[in-house]
């Protein structure tokens, strides 16, 4: 097996973990925005200090990334923290899985985008692909199968939660990719090791500046809550570098396409850990969303 495919495996998996943390701590202590400064605020500097290990011990100097490396970074750290912001959210409305199976609607929705606005192609079985997911953003939202309107069921708080998180989990990882391409490094894990240290400087700074600006008694909270936001910090910092040194090695869509696996590791976590039902809709809703993201991948 592919290192890569592993690695977004993993990534998955450290995902999931930290998603269930995140999940605890904004029903129990913590806004939405303060458990997802909790990932920065114990992950950034850790990932910094990392960083500068593995340079020291492979006798590599830091060679300041280019103008547009930061451009990327920025948009990509931006989009993470927001997309992180409605995934946590939308736990508040529906149950674990179907909150992850949301957020994964980004390979969808990167295909619709790139089809409407730039007019890329698409193949006859991509378009039956797209169908599917839509089908299954229909189920899940339940749009089909009740008696709401299905204008209304798509416009609720979780659907619309849900699909952000998608589309800006989409710009996120391209970003991402395109920012660590332009690190001078032809070894991938350093590569990664740089964009990561970057980003979630740049994302833990942004963050501090908007809760001392909006709320600033959530600092303090975030910080109470070290046991718990610790360990969000450090399956961030394996999830993150698993999916950074995936995005060096493969095609972002790709990984993300193998990191649908979460979707299984999601279902477990609801049913073994949060105790929450899984209805035989959002089951149907899931696989349909499922099939149409690996669909998409093999044949757009």
């Amino acid at each position: 097996m592919e290192l890569w495919i592993l690695l977004s495996i993993a990534a998955a998996f450290f995902q999931t973990l930290r998603f269930m943390l995140q999940k605890q701590l904004s029903q129990t202590k913590l806004t939405a925005t303060g458990a997802t400064l909790a990932r920065f605020l114990y992950s950034a500097p850790l990932v910094v200090v990392l960083a500068a290990f593995y340079l020291q011990v492979n006798d590599r100097s830091f060679a300041a990334p280019v103008g547009q490396f930061w451009l990327y970074g920025a948009l990509g750290g931006a989009a993470q923290v927001l997309a992180t912001i409605c995934t946590v959210k939308t736990f508040a409305y529906r149950n674990f899985a179907v909150g992850v199976t949301f957020k994964k609607t980004e390979v969808l929705q990167t295909a619709i985008i790139g089809l409407v606005l730039f007019g890329e192609a698409v193949s006859v079985m991509g378009g039956v692909a797209m169908i599917v997911g839509f089908a299954g953003v229909l189920v899940l939202s339940g749009a089909l199968g009740r008696d709401t309107p299905w204008r209304e069921s798509l416009s609720s708080p979780a659907t619309l939660l849900g699909l952000s998180a998608g589309a800006l989990f989409g710009v996120s990882a391209v970003s991402y990719r395109a920012a660590s391409l332009m690190i001078d490094a032809a070894d991938p894990f350093e590569r990664s090791f740089i964009t990561l240290a970057a980003v979630t400087s740049m994302q833990l700074i942004g963050m501090l500046i908007w809760l001392a600006w909006r709320d600033r008694v959530e600092i303090g909270r975030v910080i109470g809550q070290w046991r718990t936001a610790g360990f969000v910090g450090l399956t961030s910092i394996a999830g993150s570098y698993c999916w950074f040194t995936a995005f060096t090695l493969q095609n972002a869509a790709y990984v993300k396409a193998v990191g649908q696996i979460e979707l299984i590791f999601s279902i477990l976590a609801t049913m073994l850990f949060f105790r929450e039902k899984i209805t035989l809709r959002e089951y149907i809703g899931i696989g349909f969303i499922s099939l149409s993201v690996i669909g998409l991948v093999v044949w757009v």
